[in-house]
């Protein structure tokens, strides 16, 4: 198969590359999107075969549900068989990087939910995303547009690294602006439960809902009520090797082990902010060095985490050495997609 490529950065100026594009959709075909958190593999969501596509193009397991895009909060119906209350205060939240579970209709076939009666829905904050939703006419289903478990998209050349032959389309809209998947949150249990943290935080959650919980552990069940919750998930090439613990601790720790690859002839990256460069002299010969954001402005480390883990991957290290970010704010999402990437191994530095 030949993937097309189409250059669209504003849906006003490059109106034919929408009108393409959700011509693609409504045919049955595949086209990657940028949306405000990361590139996403879409489909027509009413379609089963058309679905279907997506997990074959990822070599995704039918167990990982997709996400539900819609245009606008009046499109809730067609894809959920009940709106709880709680959903009108979280609209808020939209259009942006969250996804709420609720019970699915009828409509949405069982192959995009994994079988489960629930279904996850979210209304994209970018503005081709909601152009293209929009322009096709159906609601879309979209997962990253990756190989499944590989570190996710933030630009349109990741999406072409990664499945460059097996879609048909994909609408270039330049780098996303936040960098990691929506926060999910399910409804359909007595208190409201994020399953994946992301851009919208748990402390704005709990401002606007009060009680909400987080879930600690990846659930057994043969189908996931989410994506993301795989242990194993985001991750580049390179083995990840994660550290945790006090900063000064973490960094000299991070230094030593580079070093010690380094000297053995492993090929080794860091990946830091640019305050820990600086002050953690991580700036070491025969190492590569990725800069994700700074430590300053969390939202800057989300968005850089996927380019950073990639452009490590691409300059062909074997080993990538990184530190986990405090639990708070989105830092709790670029924690999660650190621990994931690394597999759950993390190295645990005593105060």
């Amino acid at each position: 198969m030949k993937t097309e490529i189409l250059r669209c950065s504003s849906p006003e100026r490059d109106w034919a590359a929408i009108a393409r594009a959700a011509q693609v959709i409504r045919a049955g075909g595949l086209v990657a999107f940028p949306t405000e958190t990361v590139y996403g593999l879409g489909a027509n969501a009413l379609d089963a075969e058309a679905v279907a596509r997506i997990y074959r193009a990822k070599r995704r397991p039918p167990e990982d549900p997709c996400i539900v895009h819609i245009a606008a909060v009046a499109d809730l119906p067609r894809v959920a068989a009940a709106i709880p209350p709680a959903v009108e205060r979280l609209a808020r939240f939209w259009p942006g990087p969250l996804s709420v579970i609720l019970p699915r209709a009828e409509a949405i076939p069982p192959i995009v939910t994994a079988g489960r009666p629930t279904v996850a829905v979210r209304i994209p904050a970018h503005p081709v995303a909601l152009a293209l939703i929009r322009a096709a006419g159906v609601p879309i289903a979209a997962p990253s547009a990756n190989r499944f478990m590989h570190t996710s998209p933030t630009t349109a050349q990741h999406v072409w690294d990664d499945l460059a032959g097996e879609i048909d389309l994909i609408l270039d809209g330049g780098p996303t602006p936040v960098g990691v998947e929506s926060t999910v949150l399910d409804l359909t249990g007595d208190v409201p439960t994020v399953l994946r943290p992301g851009a919208v935080t748990v402390e704005q959650l709990r401002a606007v809902l009060g009680e909400v919980r987080v879930q600690e552990h990846v659930p057994t069940a043969a189908a996931l009520p989410s994506p993301g919750l795989f242990e194993r998930h985001y991750a580049p090439e390179a083995e990840v090797l994660l550290f945790e613990g006090p900063r000064p601790a973490t960094l000299a720790a991070m230094r030593a082990k580079a070093e010690e690859l380094a000297r053995s002839g492993v090929p080794t990256g860091i990946l830091a902010t640019e305050e820990d460069l600086r002050e953690g002299e991580l700036d070491l010969a025969g190492v590569e060095v990725a800069v994700i954001g700074r430590a300053t402005d969390p939202e800057s480390v989300a968005r850089g985490l996927y380019a950073g883990l990639r452009a490590l991957e691409r300059a062909g290290v074997r080993v990538i050495i990184a530190r986990t970010t405090p639990e708070t704010g989105i830092g709790r999402a670029v924690r999660d997609r650190l621990l994931k990437a690394a597999g759950g191994r993390v190295v645990h530095l005593a105060p």
